[in-house]
């Protein structure tokens, strides 16, 4: 039996006893939470392209997939997406079947019930792939220089340290086109300096209340506040990266 989580925009999430913490913060809410962390920036960022393969880290409970899904569909965009998710748990992505999502999802839920059970779906519009196993090995698989955007969007580096660490971004990076854009709820300098050394450019971005992280392979000037990491080093000489032990 799952033991629902209702978040503050109506949406539930769900508590994870293996890393401590919930999928979504309950104060922000799970719909809420994908749209303004990850959907809105990365799609305002990348608004003239007609079709986007987008890694999502980690599937989880499916908010930041689900959700590209219902803003494409609210808003009717002319875009094609191609979502491409690691998930370490089979057990969890089976049991979306009979999930208690929000109504916002209620015209897809066969979209749901496909990837619930089949681990795919796809149609004119759209693939959805989620690869049940370890996100590390997984990256290495996929095609370099391919993606559009980034969801960085793991357990925090406290108990998933794993997903936040310089060579892990190295083969983030690896699979960035020149335009790619990642974005993340992390704002730890630790954090950023891990993107940065593995060649990301660092800009800080508030969509609402909370900061969010935006990272870019090559630099930008439209988007957000653009942060100095070398200027961080010079000031902070504590401040380290982030490194496989």
């Amino acid at each position: 039996m799952q033991n629902f989580v209702k978040t503050i925009d109506g949406s539930n999430t769900l508590y994870s006893s293996k890393y401590q913490q919930h999928y979504h913060n309950v104060d922000d809410g799970a719909i809420n939470e994908a749209l303004t962390k990850h959907i809105l920036p990365t799609f305002d960022y990348h608004k003239e392209k007609k079709e986007l393969k987008i890694l999502d880290i980690c599937f989880g409970l499916g908010y930041n997939t689900f959700t590209t899904i219902y803003h494409i569909k609210k808003y009717n965009l002319d875009k094609k997406v191609f979502i491409y998710s690691p998930e370490l748990d089979a057990q969890l992505v089976k049991s979306l079947e009979t999930f208690e999502f929000p109504k916002e999802f209620e015209e897809f839920k066969h979209i749901i019930k496909d990837v619930a059970l089949k681990g795919i779906y796809e149609d004119d519009d759209m693939r959805i792939e989620v690869n049940i196993g370890d996100a590390r090995e997984y990256i290495k698989t996929l095609e370099k220089s391919s993606f559009d955007i980034i969801y960085q969007d793991a357990f925090s580096s406290e108990v998933n340290i794993e997903l936040w660490t310089k060579e892990y971004f190295d083969d983030i990076y690896a699979l960035c086109k020149d335009d790619c854009v990642m974005s993340s709820y992390s704002v730890a300098t630790p954090i950023r300096l891990s993107m940065n050394e593995a060649g990301f450019f660092i800009y800080e971005y508030r969509p609402v209340k909370r900061k969010i992280t935006l990272a870019t392979k090559t630099k930008k000037d439209v988007m957000g506040k653009f942060i100095d990491m070398d200027l961080k080093r010079e000031r902070n000489k504590d401040a380290k990266a982030i490194y496989d032990s």
